[in-house]
C-alpha cells in the first residue's frame, strides 16, 4: 500500500531541522531520490514520479529543496482524480495536499502567502463536498494573508459563506462581517484582477438577502458605534446602505456624516447636501454645498471650475427658493458667467427671477424699479442663451404690467432713458428708467 504522505510529513517534521543538516541523515539516500522524482517531473511522468517523491519526502528533511512541496502538490493534483472511486484515499490526498501548502509556508517564508494562497485554491477544488471546511479553510488563509490572494479566493469566501447562510450554518452577521474583512482585504490589494473582483464580491452581497434595508440596518448600527473613525468600513457602509435605498435611514446620514468628517471631499459634501435637502433641513444643506464650493475654490482644473460654476447655480438656486436669501442668491449667481459663459442665461434668468420676485420699499417709482433690473437680466439672460427665449419674454410681459406710470415718475424728475439706482433688500444695481404710459 501507498505510504501516507501525511504519515511522512509528521515524520519529516518531527526531526529538528538544524540537527540533519541541509539533505539529512541520510544525504546520499536524500539525493538519490530527489534526483529520480525530477528526472521524471522534467519529463512530465508524474504517474512515475510519485514513488521517488515519497521516498525523498520521508528521508529528505524540508529545507532540502523547496520542489518537494512544489512537485508534490502536482504528483498528488494528479493522484486525486486516479482516486475518485475510493474517497477515504482521496480525503487523505487532499489533506496531504492541504498540508504540503502549510509546510512550504513555513520553511520558505518568502513564499509564504504564494503558498497559503495555493492552499485555499486547492480547498476551493477540492473540498466542494464539504463546503463547511472549506469555509474554515479559505477564511483562515484570507485572514492570514490579507490582500495577497488571487481574485477567486475572495470571490469564493463570499460565495461560501452565503450557501453556509441560506443552509442555516451561519449568520447574517457572519455573512456581513465577512463581507466587510472581504472589502477591507481587497483595497489592500493592488492586482488588477482583484480591484475587478470587488464589483462581483459587491454583487454577492446584494443578492445574498441579507442586504435588506432593515437587515443593513439591524446589523450596521451597532457596527457604526464602533467604526465612526474606520474610513474602510463607513465607505463600504455607505455603498451598501446607498445600494439598498436605505437614503431616508438615520443611519445612512450618520454613516456619511462620519466619512465626511474623516475624509472631507467636493462629492461628501455634495451628498450631504441632497440628503439634508431631501430631510427638509435646508440650513445644513446650504451648508454642505457651500463646503462643496469650498473644496473646488482655487482649483485651476478646467473639469472643478466646470464644476464651480454648477455647484453655485445651484447654491443660488437654493438660497432664493428654500431660504428666501435674495442678496446672498444674486452674490453666487453672478459668479457663474465668468466661470462657465455656457451656463451664462441660467445665471441671469435666475438673478432678473428674483429681482422680479422682491418686494420693495418707498414711493411710486422706487416700490416698482426692481422691475428695471428683472427686465435688463432677462435681455441679458437672452442674448446669452437663445434657448430662453420663449421664458425670458413671457416674464418679461409679466413685469412690463409693473413699471411706473410715466406721470408717476415726471413727479421724481424721472424719464425714460435715464440712469438710476435701484436699492432693494440688500441688493444693489444701476439701471435705466421705463415706463408705462
Amino acid at each position: 500500500m501507498k505510504k501516507s504522505v501525511v504519515i511522512l510529513l509528521a515524520l519529516v517534521l518531527s526531526v529538528p531541522v538544524f540537527a540533519q543538516g541541509k539533505f539529512g541523515a541520510d544525504s546520499a539516500e536524500c539525493v538519490k531520490y530527489l534526483s529520480y522524482f525530477s528526472e521524471y517531473m522534467k519529463q512530465n511522468n508524474l504517474k512515475d514520479a510519485a514513488g521517488p517523491w515519497r521516498e525523498a519526502l520521508s528521508i529528505c528533511p524540508p529545507t532540502a529543496n523547496q520542489y518537494l512541496f512544489i512537485n508534490g502538490q502536482k504528483i498528488l493534483r494528479y493522484e486525486i482524480p486516479q482516486e475518485r472511486s475510493n474517497p477515504e484515499r482521496v480525503q487523505e490526498l487532499v489533506d496531504s495536499l492541504l498540508m504540503l501548502s502549510d509546510v512550504r509556508a513555513q520553511y520558505y517564508p518568502k513564499y509564504y502567502a504564494a503558498s497559503l494562497n495555493n492552499k485555499a485554491i486547492d480547498a476551493i477544488n477540492y473540498l466542494k463536498g464539504d463546503p463547511k471546511r472549506c469555509y474554515q479553510i479559505v477564511s483562515e488563509v484570507t485572514a492570514t494573508i490579507e490582500g495577497k490572494c488571487a481574485a477567486s479566493v475572495y470571490i469564493n469566501q463570499m460565495q461560501l459563506i452565503i450557501g453556509l447562510n441560506k443552509a442555516g450554518e451561519a449568520t447574517p452577521d457572519q455573512v456581513l462581517e465577512d463581507y466587510n474583512r472581504l472589502m477591507g482585504y481587497m483595497e489592500q490589494s493592488t492586482n488588477n484582477d482583484v480591484i475587478n473582483a470587488k464589483a462581483n464580491v459587491e454583487q454577492l452581497f446584494i443578492d445574498s438577502g441579507v442586504a435588506s434595508c432593515d437587515n443593513l440596518i439591524a446589523l450596521y448600527t451597532p457596527r457604526f458605534e464602533t467604526s465612526k473613525d474606520n474610513k474602510a468600513v463607513l465607505t463600504n457602509m455607505v455603498k451598501m446602505l446607498s445600494k439598498s435605498d436605505c437614503f431616508d435611514s438615520d443611519l445612512f446620514l450618520q454613516a456619511v456624516e462620519a466619512l465626511y468628517a474623516i475624509d472631507p471631499s467636493k462629492e461628501s459634501a455634495y451628498y450631504l447636501y441632497k440628503l439634508y435637502s431631501s430631510r427638509g433641513d435646508n440650513e445644513s444643506a446650504a451648508q454642505y454645498l457651500t463646503e462643496a464650493i469650498g473644496h473646488l475654490d482655487g482649483s485651476d482644473k478646467p473639469e472643478d471650475i466646470a464644476l464651480l460654476a454648477d455647484y453655485n447655480l445651484e447654491l443660488a438656486t437654493f438660497y432664493f427658493k428654500n431660504l428666501g436669501r435674495s442678496a446672498a442668491a444674486v452674490n453666487v449667481a453672478k459668479t457663474v458667467p465668468d466661470l462657465n459663459p455656457a451656463l451664462a442665461g441660467k445665471a441671469y434668468l435666475l438673478i432678473g427671477t428674483i429681482w422680479g420676485s422682491q418686494k420693495c420699499s418707498g414711493n411710486e417709482v422706487e416700490s416698482r424699479a426692481q422691475f428695471w433690473v428683472a427686465l435688463d437680466y432677462m435681455t441679458r439672460a437672452r442674448n446669452a442663451d437663445p434657448s430662453l427665449e420663449e421664458e425670458t419674454s413671457r416674464l418679461s410681459a409679466q413685469y412690463r404690467r409693473y413699471l411706473p406710470q410715466q406721470a408717476d415718475a415726471f413727479m421724481y424728475d424721472l424719464v425714460d432713458g435715464s440712469s438710476y439706482v435701484v436699492s432693494c433688500n440688500g441688493m444693489r444695481e444701476v439701471t435705466t428708467v421705463r415706463t408705462n404710459k
